[in-house]
């Protein structure tokens, strides 16, 4: 599926959010996960900063985006999370996060759906498991998506897969790979249902 897409605005502070013009999608992740990389491939460009520096986005980074043509105004806002787990970010910067990433998760009123970036080569983390249970004490809907599947032989794929939906309590968990593609068009799917208010959670 093709889709227009363009940056809108890097916000750092709750009270300087963008008005809630269309339904958003937030992508949250460890630093490093490949959150950018998911975020390029979906729409087509690279508008995304991919970084091999994990902790980059230390801002939340808002995307109009569109699939229906020459139409200007969005169907959906992707919203770029700061990356969270890695050590070598800044204290400092890293203690403001909650200040305006909090407020957002909780009370943002047209946020339609979290998707939430695990390594599929990595078992599941702590850091993840928290996140998880922050979004379900928020009662928001989550899909959780397994990144870098294409590094993994399928037979290892399904047992990595089995291991982070056991380890981190969830029923289904979508294997993509920025690298191939696989997984774009099936988030895609579960993107629009959300957007149109007919998406269930894979909680």
């Amino acid at each position: 599926m093709k889709v227009q897409a363009q940056f809108v605005t890097s916000v750092a502070d709750a009270g300087k959010f963008p008005p809630p013009v269309a339904p958003e999608v937030a992508f949250l992740g460890r630093s490093n996960v490949g959150k950018s990389s998911v975020l390029n491939t979906l729409m087509g460009s690279r508008l995304a900063h991919v970084s091999s520096s994990p902790g980059r986005t230390q801002a939340i980074n808002f995307f109009a985006v569109s699939w229906k043509p020459q139409h200007y105004l969005a169907d959906v806002m992707f919203v770029d999370l700061p990356g969270y787990g890695y050590a070598r970010v800044s204290k400092r910067v890293s203690a403001e996060w909650p200040k305006f990433i909090d407020p957002y998760l909780k009370k943002r009123p047209n946020l339609a759906l979290c998707v939430v970036l695990v390594d599929v080569n990595v078992p599941p983390q702590a850091s993840d498991m928290h996140l998880l249970d922050f979004l379900r004490k928020s009662e928001r809907d989550f899909i959780v998506v397994g990144t870098k599947s294409d590094r993994l032989s399928n037979n290892r794929l399904r047992q990595g897969l089995k291991e982070l939906q056991e380890g981190l309590g969830v029923e289904e968990i979508l294997p993509f790979s920025a690298k191939s593609g696989s997984g774009r068009e099936e988030l895609w799917r579960i993107i629009r249902q959300a957007a149109a208010g007919t998406g269930a959670a894979h909680a």
